[in-house]
């Protein structure tokens, strides 16, 4: 298996810098190697190219960042509170990692149809967690049962990610976890039941 050898984290770490820096287009492989501090053809050891790269890059990254949003949110008791505990994972990890924030909202978006469905298939993981708290919502009273699953997954998804890619563009010049707290509030309150 790839993933255990030795130089490929240091090789994904590296395109997240370069691909930050120089953009998808101009992050030659030849690039890559050099800030992982190693021989161009190690690279493709590991990776069949550069689109390779990219696609490997988002299964790491968004491997790890499910793993740590099931591990934050399984630790909460309700959904109110597992859905917070989400947004408030999902920004930390980019506000973390800016090179990463650059990469997964804007250079992630230029891509071609094959690769955005291989993306799409990487993401199935993240809104599986979404699909689980929305159910557990329902369950609990907390939301109206009569949701179009499918749109709230969206909108849940849709929302965090362009509050983050809102945050990237402005150049990060403010805390995006602050954010965290309202866009919650939204979410609870749009997916409630009705009060009258």
């Amino acid at each position: 298996m790839k993933k255990n050898k030795p130089k490929y984290k240091q090789i994904i770490d590296a395109a997240v810098e370069v691909i930050a820096e120089n953009g998808y287009h101009s992050s030659q492989v030849s690039k890559i190697a050099k800030k992982a501090g190693v021989a161009d053809g190690t690279i493709y050891l590991y990776f069949k190219n550069k689109e390779d790269i990219l696609v490997s890059l988002f299964q790491e990254k968004m491997g790890q960042f499910i793993e740590r949003i099931q591990e934050e949110t399984t630790s909460r008791q309700s959904a109110e509170e597992k859905l917070l505990k989400l947004i408030e994972t999902h920004f930390e990890q980019l506000a973390a990692d800016h090179h990463l924030a650059i990469v997964t909202q804007l250079e992630l978006r230029q891509s071609n149809s094959e690769l955005r469905q291989q993306i799409n298939e990487v993401l199935k993981g993240y809104l599986n967690v979404i699909d689980e708290i929305v159910q557990e919502g329902v369950e609990e009273g907390l939301f109206r049962d009569n949701l179009d699953r499918r749109l709230v997954r969206q909108m849940i998804f849709g929302t965090m990610d362009e509050t983050v890619t809102n945050w990237v563009m402005k150049e990060q010049r403010y805390n995006i976890v602050d954010q965290a707290k309202e866009v919650h509030s939204l979410f609870i309150h749009g997916l409630a039941h009705s009060k009258n």
